[in-house]
């Protein structure tokens, strides 16, 4: 059985951070780019950050560049997201999500990922 399981949220000011773990586990991580996404209250899912399998390479959507990194640690299983700065409109609960290979435009819905994990909520206050 494939899991995903993100944990890390909570409440912050603006302006503090927070660093989001997701474990994978029942799949090839290496052979997966891992996703994650966020949804707001009223606003469609989109993809913040992603890494790809292989070259590692990372995708940020505009509003978090300079201020998300995202990572992984193969050995672990585990994919990382430090975020830095964090302002109010980042609240939403965050996703994370597995495709073979390479990630999804930055920014989508993320509707082709393979395997979803249950989300954590992050909510930044003014």
């Amino acid at each position: 059985e494939v899991q995903l399981q993100a944990s890390g949220g909570g409440l912050v000011q603006a302006g503090g951070s927070l660093r989001l773990s997701c474990v994978v586990s029942g799949l090839d991580f290496d052979d997966y780019a891992i996703g994650w996404f966020r949804q707001a209250p009223g606003k469609e899912r989109e993809g913040a950050a992603c890494i790809n399998s292989g070259d590692s390479k990372a995708y940020y959507m505009d509003s978090v560049k300079g201020r998300f990194t995202i990572s992984r640690d193969n050995a672990k299983g585990t994919t990382y997201l430090q975020m830095s700065n964090l302002k109010p409109e980042d609240t939403g609960v965050y996703y994370c999500a597995a495709e073979r290979w390479i990630c999804p435009t930055p920014g989508t819905r993320g509707d082709k990922m393979d395997f979803w994990g249950k989300g954590t909520q992050v909510t930044v206050s003014s």
